[in-house]
């Protein structure tokens, strides 16, 4: 397989600086990493503002995402970036809550699809949520609707998160039926010190592979909670055509790794197996999207 390898840089999340040192919270903090990342090898980025991920109105402002990607996109204007989607706040309409989504697409070229629902707040310390805490991630039909829709109608390329096995059978129902945008990338996201969905081994890689490849769609892997090449999940998706993510959103790996040095290990990886980062010109190509 000679097809080059997209990797995608999830470059801060709601990780703490408490946590790592390293992460950008800053817009040109964000903005510097995200031109490290992509001279490295990256093609796409995605990144948080300083906003919690669940607000209480579910409402993201546009304007901090603006002044991380003017930079990006003055150097390389066919990057594909996109934001994080506001979680919570149910009972919000998803017109409200992913408003900034919509906007920013017309900028970065990209959207953020979350097609289902899920319980989130389970760690690996074996803590049991109290009964008052955030209830599940919901999005439901009629919500998945209206993303696909309009990222067709804005000719962006949707990143379809998957977190458990029914948010990959209702995008392959969508898929089937004709209203899945052009340039999807389904991404697998695996729990780590995270828990949810599948876990990051060959059985939980081949049981969503099982569902996915009849479809043709580009994938890619990425481990919440974990250390994606480290763990040996990003080597066996590459293997099997994909593509993966890395960056300080995801990862907990040992030591104080800086997103370049998780770059780095990826391009390693890649170059390794004897394939070659996607340029943002080849991820374009490679995912159907235009200039």
């Amino acid at each position: 397989m000679s097809t080059p390898v997209i990797i995608e840089l999830a470059l801060n999340g709601s990780t703490p600086r408490s946590r790592n040192r390293h992460v950008p919270r800053t817009p040109a903090e964000i903005a510097e990493v995200a031109l490290d990342g992509i001279a490295l090898g990256a093609s796409i980025v995605h990144n948080h503002n300083d906003e919690p991920m669940f607000t209480a109105d579910g409402v993201h402002a546009v304007e901090p995402y603006l002044q991380a990607w003017r930079p990006v996109l003055d150097r390389h204007p066919d990057a594909l970036l996109y934001p994080t989607m506001g979680a919570g706040a149910r009972g919000i309409p998803v017109h409200r809550r992913w408003h900034h989504v919509e906007r920013l697409a017309r900028v970065g070229g990209m959207t953020l699809v979350d097609p289902g629902s899920v319980n989130v707040g389970l760690a690996t310390d074996g803590t049991v949520p109290e009964p008052a805490a955030a209830g599940p991630y919901q999005n439901s039909y009629s919500d998945v609707d209206h993303m696909f829709a309009r990222t067709a109608e804005l000719g962006a390329a949707p990143s379809i998160s998957i977190f458990e096995p029914g948010f990959l059978r209702t995008t392959l129902t969508w898929h089937r039926a004709g209203r899945l945008p052009p340039g999807a990338i389904v991404k697998l996201y695996f729990g780590g010190e995270l828990e949810f969905g599948l876990p990051p081994t060959a059985a939980g890689l081949e049981a969503y592979l099982e569902l996915l490849e009849p479809s043709g769609l580009p994938w890619s892997v990425a481990l919440l909670g974990g250390d994606v090449v480290g763990c040996g999940l990003a080597e066996r998706a590459i293997r099997r055509g994909g593509h993966v993510r890395v960056g300080l959103e995801d990862w907990a790996g040992p030591g104080e790794a800086s997103n370049a040095d998780l770059v780095r290990g990826a391009v390693a990886l890649v170059e390794r197996l004897g394939r070659t980062p996607a340029t943002i010109a080849q991820t374009r190509e490679i995912l159907g999207v235009e200039p």
